[in-house]
Protein backbone atom coordinates (compact mmCIF):
# COMPACT_ATOMS: atom_id res chain seq x y z
CA UNK A 1 0.00 0.00 0.00
CA UNK A 2 1.20 3.54 -0.99
CA UNK A 3 1.49 6.09 1.78
CA UNK A 4 0.40 9.81 0.65
CA UNK A 5 0.27 12.76 2.89
CA UNK A 6 2.65 13.60 5.60
CA UNK A 7 3.45 9.99 6.61
CA UNK A 8 4.97 9.17 2.64
CA UNK A 9 7.25 12.28 3.41
CA UNK A 10 8.12 10.70 6.68
CA UNK A 11 8.97 7.04 4.70
CA UNK A 12 11.16 8.72 2.84
CA UNK A 13 13.53 10.55 4.95
CA UNK A 14 12.19 14.11 4.20
CA UNK A 15 12.51 16.69 6.73
CA UNK A 16 9.24 18.68 7.42
CA UNK A 17 9.42 22.36 6.93
CA UNK A 18 9.74 24.57 9.46
CA UNK A 19 7.34 26.80 10.68
CA UNK A 20 7.19 30.49 9.54
CA UNK A 21 9.15 32.86 11.46
CA UNK A 22 7.05 35.69 13.83
CA UNK A 23 7.40 38.87 12.84
CA UNK A 24 6.45 41.81 14.54
CA UNK A 25 3.50 44.37 13.95
CA UNK A 26 4.65 47.60 12.11
CA UNK A 27 3.21 50.22 14.02
CA UNK A 28 1.56 51.36 10.57
CA UNK A 29 -0.74 48.66 10.81
CA UNK A 30 -3.54 48.09 13.05
CA UNK A 31 -2.29 46.21 15.49
CA UNK A 32 0.81 48.03 15.76
CA UNK A 33 -1.10 51.42 16.39
CA UNK A 34 -2.81 49.53 18.89
CA UNK A 35 -0.35 48.19 20.92
CA UNK A 36 1.19 52.26 20.46
CA UNK A 37 -1.84 53.27 22.38
CA UNK A 38 -1.76 50.97 24.94
CA UNK A 39 1.92 51.46 25.98
CA UNK A 40 2.12 55.10 25.39
CA UNK A 41 1.04 56.10 29.15
CA UNK A 42 3.26 54.13 30.15
CA UNK A 43 5.64 55.28 28.18
CA UNK A 44 5.00 58.87 28.59
CA UNK A 45 5.15 58.50 32.84
CA UNK A 46 8.66 56.62 32.70
CA UNK A 47 9.81 59.58 31.13
CA UNK A 48 8.49 62.10 32.85
CA UNK A 49 9.59 60.04 36.28
CA UNK A 50 13.17 58.69 35.21
CA UNK A 51 13.97 60.60 31.94
CA UNK A 52 13.26 64.45 33.50
CA UNK A 53 15.37 63.91 36.36
CA UNK A 54 18.15 62.17 34.71
CA UNK A 55 18.60 65.09 31.71
CA UNK A 56 17.78 67.60 34.85
CA UNK A 57 21.09 65.97 36.87
CA UNK A 58 23.06 65.68 33.63
CA UNK A 59 22.72 69.19 32.86
CA UNK A 60 22.95 70.57 36.52
CA UNK A 61 26.89 68.45 36.29
CA UNK A 62 28.01 70.64 33.44
CA UNK A 63 26.84 74.29 35.66
CA UNK A 64 29.05 76.21 38.26
CA UNK A 65 28.73 75.80 42.00
CA UNK A 66 28.33 78.88 43.86
CA UNK A 67 30.09 79.99 46.11
CA UNK A 68 33.91 82.52 46.62
CA UNK A 69 35.47 83.26 43.18
CA UNK A 70 39.57 81.87 44.06
CA UNK A 71 40.25 83.88 41.08
CA UNK A 72 38.05 87.26 42.30
CA UNK A 73 37.46 87.21 46.33
CA UNK A 74 34.15 88.08 45.56
CA UNK A 75 30.51 85.47 46.00
CA UNK A 76 29.00 84.20 43.14
CA UNK A 77 25.95 82.42 42.68
CA UNK A 78 27.08 79.70 40.38
CA UNK A 79 25.02 78.48 37.43
CA UNK A 80 27.25 79.38 34.51
CA UNK A 81 28.93 76.68 32.17
CA UNK A 82 31.45 74.82 34.03
CA UNK A 83 32.66 72.21 31.69
CA UNK A 84 33.34 69.45 33.10
CA UNK A 85 35.35 70.74 36.02
CA UNK A 86 32.58 69.15 38.12
CA UNK A 87 33.38 65.16 36.82
CA UNK A 88 37.26 66.04 37.32
CA UNK A 89 36.43 67.60 40.54
CA UNK A 90 35.27 64.19 41.56
CA UNK A 91 37.68 61.65 39.30
CA UNK A 92 41.23 63.27 39.86
CA UNK A 93 41.10 65.74 42.41
CA UNK A 94 39.48 65.90 45.90
CA UNK A 95 41.96 64.06 48.38
CA UNK A 96 40.99 63.65 51.86
CA UNK A 97 42.80 66.01 54.43
CA UNK A 98 43.26 66.04 57.91
CA UNK A 99 40.43 67.55 59.76
CA UNK A 100 37.68 66.17 57.49
CA UNK A 101 38.67 68.42 55.02
CA UNK A 102 39.54 67.87 51.05
CA UNK A 103 42.62 69.39 49.47
CA UNK A 104 43.57 68.84 45.91
CA UNK A 105 45.14 65.70 44.95
CA UNK A 106 48.78 65.60 43.64
CA UNK A 107 48.22 65.33 39.42
CA UNK A 108 47.66 62.22 38.08
CA UNK A 109 46.63 60.31 41.71
CA UNK A 110 43.31 58.54 41.83
CA UNK A 111 42.52 59.50 45.75
CA UNK A 112 39.65 61.25 45.34
CA UNK A 113 36.38 60.42 48.11
CA UNK A 114 34.82 59.50 44.58
CA UNK A 115 37.42 56.18 43.97
CA UNK A 116 37.44 55.44 48.22
CA UNK A 117 33.82 54.89 47.89
CA UNK A 118 33.74 53.05 44.43
CA UNK A 119 36.32 51.19 45.94
CA UNK A 120 34.65 50.06 49.15
CA UNK A 121 31.25 49.34 47.34
CA UNK A 122 32.94 47.18 45.11
CA UNK A 123 34.51 45.35 47.59
CA UNK A 124 30.82 45.15 49.74
CA UNK A 125 29.34 43.87 45.89
CA UNK A 126 31.67 40.92 45.25
CA UNK A 127 31.64 39.82 48.49
CA UNK A 128 28.41 39.90 49.52
CA UNK A 129 27.45 38.12 46.44
CA UNK A 130 29.43 35.38 46.06
CA UNK A 131 28.36 35.02 49.93
CA UNK A 132 24.74 35.28 49.41
CA UNK A 133 24.63 33.05 45.85
CA UNK A 134 26.47 30.27 47.33
CA UNK A 135 24.69 30.28 51.02
CA UNK A 136 21.57 31.29 48.80
CA UNK A 137 22.01 27.94 46.75
CA UNK A 138 22.46 25.62 49.64
CA UNK A 139 19.23 27.19 50.92
CA UNK A 140 17.18 26.40 47.68
CA UNK A 141 18.53 23.23 47.68
CA UNK A 142 17.22 22.32 51.40
CA UNK A 143 13.64 23.32 50.57
CA UNK A 144 13.37 21.90 47.27
CA UNK A 145 13.44 18.62 49.72
CA UNK A 146 10.74 17.03 50.60
CA UNK A 147 10.38 16.64 54.76
CA UNK A 148 8.15 17.47 57.29
CA UNK A 149 7.56 21.00 58.41
CA UNK A 150 9.28 22.32 55.49
CA UNK A 151 6.39 25.11 54.46
CA UNK A 152 7.12 26.65 58.14
CA UNK A 153 11.14 26.53 56.96
CA UNK A 154 10.19 28.37 54.01
CA UNK A 155 8.58 30.93 56.16
CA UNK A 156 11.36 31.05 58.45
CA UNK A 157 13.45 31.50 55.85
CA UNK A 158 12.08 34.49 54.14
CA UNK A 159 11.75 36.61 57.17
CA UNK A 160 14.83 38.18 57.08
CA UNK A 161 14.33 39.53 53.59
CA UNK A 162 10.73 40.95 54.67
CA UNK A 163 12.12 43.22 57.36
CA UNK A 164 12.32 46.52 56.34
CA UNK A 165 16.07 47.54 56.18
CA UNK A 166 16.30 49.99 58.25
CA UNK A 167 14.49 47.77 61.07
CA UNK A 168 17.71 45.32 59.97
CA UNK A 169 20.37 47.85 60.60
CA UNK A 170 18.98 49.00 63.92
CA UNK A 171 18.21 44.80 64.95
CA UNK A 172 22.43 44.39 64.21
CA UNK A 173 23.00 47.62 65.43
CA UNK A 174 22.15 46.22 68.55
CA UNK A 175 23.90 42.47 68.27
CA UNK A 176 27.18 44.16 66.89
CA UNK A 177 27.05 46.63 70.19
CA UNK A 178 30.28 45.68 72.90
CA UNK A 179 27.80 43.92 74.96
CA UNK A 180 25.41 42.62 72.36
CA UNK A 181 24.84 38.90 71.82
CA UNK A 182 27.71 38.56 69.51
CA UNK A 183 30.46 39.45 71.47
CA UNK A 184 28.29 37.15 73.95
CA UNK A 185 28.63 34.15 71.73
CA UNK A 186 32.21 34.98 70.76
CA UNK A 187 33.51 35.57 74.78
CA UNK A 188 34.71 39.15 73.33
CA UNK A 189 34.24 42.90 74.07
CA UNK A 190 35.14 44.20 70.80
CA UNK A 191 33.82 47.15 69.14
CA UNK A 192 32.52 46.02 65.67
CA UNK A 193 31.79 49.36 64.39
CA UNK A 194 34.37 51.20 65.76
CA UNK A 195 37.58 50.34 63.13
CA UNK A 196 37.52 50.17 59.37
CA UNK A 197 37.60 46.19 58.48
CA UNK A 198 35.22 44.80 61.68
CA UNK A 199 32.96 47.72 60.67
CA UNK A 200 32.87 46.80 56.68
CA UNK A 201 32.33 43.04 57.99
CA UNK A 202 29.59 43.70 59.99
CA UNK A 203 27.69 45.72 57.07
CA UNK A 204 28.40 42.39 54.92
CA UNK A 205 27.29 39.80 57.70
CA UNK A 206 23.92 42.18 58.10
CA UNK A 207 23.55 42.78 54.19
CA UNK A 208 24.14 39.16 53.48
CA UNK A 209 21.48 37.68 56.71
CA UNK A 210 18.56 40.09 54.61
CA UNK A 211 19.36 39.19 51.22
CA UNK A 212 20.46 35.96 50.93
CA UNK A 213 16.91 34.60 50.88
CA UNK A 214 15.80 36.52 48.10
CA UNK A 215 18.76 34.81 45.74
CA UNK A 216 17.57 31.45 47.80
CA UNK A 217 13.81 31.67 46.55
CA UNK A 218 14.67 32.94 43.03
CA UNK A 219 16.82 29.68 42.97
CA UNK A 220 13.82 27.37 44.45
CA UNK A 221 11.54 28.67 41.89
CA UNK A 222 13.73 27.80 39.04
CA UNK A 223 14.75 24.01 40.86
CA UNK A 224 10.95 23.34 40.85
CA UNK A 225 11.30 23.10 37.11
CA UNK A 226 13.29 20.42 37.15
CA UNK A 227 12.05 17.12 36.84
CA UNK A 228 12.67 14.50 38.99
CA UNK A 229 13.10 11.80 36.07
CA UNK A 230 16.22 13.62 34.93
CA UNK A 231 17.73 13.23 38.56
CA UNK A 232 16.59 9.33 38.45
CA UNK A 233 18.31 8.65 35.56
CA UNK A 234 21.30 10.05 36.33
CA UNK A 235 20.96 7.80 39.21
CA UNK A 236 20.62 4.31 37.28
CA UNK A 237 23.33 5.80 35.26
CA UNK A 238 25.44 5.71 38.13
CA UNK A 239 26.12 9.65 38.60
CA UNK A 240 27.54 10.81 42.14
CA UNK A 241 25.46 13.96 43.69
CA UNK A 242 27.96 15.96 42.75
CA UNK A 243 27.84 15.08 39.02
CA UNK A 244 23.55 15.04 39.02
CA UNK A 245 24.72 19.31 40.88
CA UNK A 246 26.85 19.98 37.92
CA UNK A 247 25.56 18.40 35.32
CA UNK A 248 21.78 18.44 35.85
CA UNK A 249 20.86 21.34 38.72
CA UNK A 250 23.42 23.91 37.75
CA UNK A 251 22.71 23.69 34.08
CA UNK A 252 19.27 23.69 34.53
CA UNK A 253 18.88 26.61 37.34
CA UNK A 254 20.92 29.17 35.48
CA UNK A 255 18.37 31.65 34.29
CA UNK A 256 17.19 32.17 37.41
CA UNK A 257 20.39 32.17 39.26
CA UNK A 258 21.40 34.87 36.70
CA UNK A 259 18.18 36.87 37.24
CA UNK A 260 19.38 36.68 40.97
CA UNK A 261 22.89 37.48 40.62
CA UNK A 262 21.91 40.84 38.39
CA UNK A 263 19.29 42.18 40.87
CA UNK A 264 21.56 41.31 43.63
CA UNK A 265 24.40 43.45 42.33
CA UNK A 266 22.54 46.48 41.41
CA UNK A 267 21.28 46.15 45.29
CA UNK A 268 24.61 45.96 46.47
CA UNK A 269 25.78 48.75 44.19
CA UNK A 270 23.07 51.07 45.32
CA UNK A 271 23.57 50.47 49.02
CA UNK A 272 22.81 53.40 51.19
CA UNK A 273 20.53 52.73 55.11
CA UNK A 274 22.28 49.56 55.90
CA UNK A 275 25.37 51.10 56.02
CA UNK A 276 24.11 54.73 56.81
CA UNK A 277 22.14 53.11 60.29
CA UNK A 278 24.57 50.80 61.14
CA UNK A 279 27.83 52.76 60.68
CA UNK A 280 26.70 55.63 59.91
CA UNK A 281 29.57 55.47 56.55
CA UNK A 282 32.29 56.16 59.03
CA UNK A 283 35.38 53.92 59.60
CA UNK A 284 35.74 52.80 54.97
CA UNK A 285 32.19 51.98 55.02
CA UNK A 286 30.72 54.98 53.05
CA UNK A 287 29.20 53.70 49.58
CA UNK A 288 28.52 55.78 46.11
CA UNK A 289 24.93 56.12 47.39
CA UNK A 290 25.81 57.44 50.55
CA UNK A 291 28.34 60.30 49.08
CA UNK A 292 26.29 61.35 46.32
CA UNK A 293 23.32 62.07 49.02
CA UNK A 294 25.92 63.23 51.40
CA UNK A 295 27.18 66.12 48.34
CA UNK A 296 23.62 66.33 47.25
CA UNK A 297 22.49 67.81 50.43
CA UNK A 298 24.69 70.59 50.22
CA UNK A 299 22.97 71.85 47.16
CA UNK A 300 26.06 71.83 45.23
CA UNK A 301 25.91 71.39 41.33
CA UNK A 302 29.58 68.57 41.63
CA UNK A 303 26.66 66.67 43.31
CA UNK A 304 25.07 65.99 39.81
CA UNK A 305 28.02 65.23 38.44
CA UNK A 306 28.89 62.65 41.11
CA UNK A 307 25.39 61.19 40.82
CA UNK A 308 25.77 61.21 36.63
CA UNK A 309 29.56 59.25 36.81
CA UNK A 310 27.51 56.28 39.61
CA UNK A 311 24.63 56.03 36.97
CA UNK A 312 26.74 55.39 34.45
CA UNK A 313 29.16 53.03 36.35
CA UNK A 314 25.69 51.29 37.40
CA UNK A 315 24.32 51.15 33.87
CA UNK A 316 27.55 49.90 32.67
CA UNK A 317 27.50 46.70 35.31
CA UNK A 318 24.15 45.76 34.57
CA UNK A 319 24.82 45.90 30.99
CA UNK A 320 27.92 43.54 30.99
CA UNK A 321 26.01 41.26 33.46
CA UNK A 322 23.64 40.53 31.49
CA UNK A 323 25.50 40.16 28.13
CA UNK A 324 28.25 37.87 30.33
CA UNK A 325 25.79 35.73 32.06
CA UNK A 326 23.27 35.57 29.02
CA UNK A 327 20.27 36.35 31.43
CA UNK A 328 17.09 36.63 29.46
CA UNK A 329 15.27 39.42 31.83
CA UNK A 330 13.37 40.87 28.82
CA UNK A 331 11.23 37.86 28.59
CA UNK A 332 11.81 37.67 24.54
CA UNK A 333 12.84 34.28 22.84
CA UNK A 334 16.13 33.32 22.92
CA UNK A 335 18.18 32.58 19.14
CA UNK A 336 19.44 29.55 18.13
CA UNK A 337 23.27 29.34 17.52
CA UNK A 338 22.22 28.46 14.02
CA UNK A 339 19.78 31.60 13.52
CA UNK A 340 20.35 34.75 11.51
Amino acid sequence: MTLTGPAAGSSTGTKPKPPAPVTRKRISTGEGRLALYLIAPTLIILALVVGYPVITAVLSSFKKDGGLDPATGFFNQGGGSAGISNYTHWLLQQCPAPGGTTAKCPPGTLGSQFWQSMSVTVGFTIVSVIIEAVIGMGMALMMNRAFKGRGAVRAAILVPWAIPTAVTAKLWTVIFDPNGIFNKVLGTNYQWTSDKWPARAAVIIADVWKTTPFIALLVLAGLQGIGTELYESARVDGATAWQRFTKITLPLVKPALAVALIFRTLDVLRMYDLPKILTGGANGTSTLSILVVDQLQQGQNSAAALSTITFIFIFAVAFLMVRILGANITGAPAKSKGAK
